[in-house]
């Protein structure tokens, strides 16, 4: 009410006074300097008042009643509950699901053995302890440092349908699990989907209020951001050790809901001091992607089509100017979008190209300066990023830009 009478004084009462202060400062016997300065603080005056007639809501509005508790953001101590090791000799940990191919058929299950590889296959079907069918998957390791990682399992499952509940069994005797998860429903623009955004989560108290709120949403797959354990706050062996420890703590979540992949500069990984100069080493052993379905040439950047939604993951941290392969792809695959099937065009990467947080103001221009206009030119809807540990929202030539920490649903 009161925005409608203060846009009606400003037209009514200051607009006119305005100009006919413009025109006195023009024809009055004052020094040239100094009218150029009045006549300059007459607009800045006019330019605020414009501005604030046409703010709704001086919060910006409000997307969630979630408020976050005042956890300490420090790291979860290793003894804590949300890192508890499952029990049993050589029991599968870590367990998390993606999409295993390009329209949402499939799954990539893997999990991590610590004493001995054992079995790679997993066991499946439609029913809870009724598991018709076995799928046989690849299993291997790594040193970083003088770390030695467990044994990493990654299993395909394909030719599943769609709109249906699979339950799931990894490892043997009395050491197996047993999880669940749900196929979407089939690519289409009808098809309603949720999806929960997440970035930078790492493993502190606030990370753990973020899965919980995330669990408790209803959403359905986590498109993911990039920044996941933040291990390379540690050293030596600590940072193998907090891969493991991130890997148990998200499992509530992962083992069920496909959580779909994006690297940040958290996962490169880079300390020469260490011997370890191959980037993205702890992250690419780990978490796999659907990427060759696609087309790409390396896991950092793909395409999925889940639903009604197109989803472009790209890297950050990866060449991406033109010739190189994130170019060359990107250039392919934004052809093969189709809006009559999916409406959604999303794309997720880890800098965003827009933000006014100070906090790495501007590192997401040269991404920007290569990109935008191809974005521009298929009408991507929206452009999910991390990075910037505040939340952030933009409207930049029809594109909608959300920078997140954390949740966003």
């Amino acid at each position: 009410m009161w925005l409608a009478s203060f846009r009606s004084l400003l037209c009514k009462c200051f607009i006119p006074r305005w100009l006919g202060l413009c025109r006195l400062i023009k024809t009055t016997l004052i020094p040239l300097e100094r009218r150029m300065l009045l006549a300059m603080l007459l607009n800045l005056v006019l330019a605020s008042f414009v501005f604030l007639s046409f703010i709704r809501d001086g919060s910006a509005g409000i997307t969630s009643s979630f408020i976050r508790s005042e956890w300490p953001a420090v790291d979860i101590p290793l003894d804590h509950e949300a890192f508890a090791v499952p029990k049993g000799y050589n029991a599968p940990q870590q367990v998390h699901i993606t999409q295993g191919d390009y329209d949402g058929k499939a799954v990539i299950i893997s999990w991590v053995t610590t004493e001995e590889p054992g079995h790679s296959h997993i066991q499946y079907g439609t029913s809870e302890n009724k598991f018709q069918t076995s799928e046989e998957g690849t299993v291997t390791n790594y040193t970083f440092h003088k770390y030695k990682s467990g044994y990493i399992h990654h299993c395909l499952i394909e030719g599943l349908e769609y709109e249906t509940k699979y339950y799931y069994r990894i490892g043997s005797g009395d050491s197996s699990r047993e999880f669940w998860f749900k196929t979407p429903p089939k690519v289409d623009p009808d098809s309603p989907y949720k999806f929960g955004i997440i970035g930078d989560l790492g493993q502190t108290f606030n990370s753990l209020s973020t899965l919980e709120h995330y669990i408790q949403s209803g959403a359905q797959t986590v498109l993911f951001v990039g920044d996941l354990s933040y291990a390379d706050r540690y050293q030596y062996n600590d940072v193998g050790l907090r891969w493991d420890t991130w890997g148990r703590f998200v499992e509530r979540s992962t083992a069920y809901h496909p959580w779909l992949w994006s690297a940040g500069n958290h996962e490169i990984d880079y300390m020469p001091y260490m011997g370890e100069v191959v980037p993205f080493k702890n992250y690419l052993y780990r978490y796999t992607t659907p990427y060759l379905a696609s087309n790409s040439s390396s896991p950092l950047w793909y395409a999925v089509r889940r639903a009604s939604a197109h989803i472009i993951v790209l890297s950050s941290y990866s060449p991406f100017v033109k010739y190189t392969p994130q170019y060359m792809w990107l250039k392919e695959e934004l052809k093969r979008v189709e809006r009559e099937k999916t409406p959604w065009l999303i794309v997720l990467m880890h800098v965003p190209l827009y933000n006014s947080n100070g906090a790495h103001y501007m590192e997401g221009e040269s991404m920007r300066s290569v990109f935008e206009s191809w974005f521009i030119e298929y009408k991507v809807d929206v452009i999910f990023a991390g990075h910037v540990h505040a939340y952030e929202r933009s409207a930049v030539t029809g594109i909608h830009y959300l920078t997140n920490q954390h949740l966003f649903t």
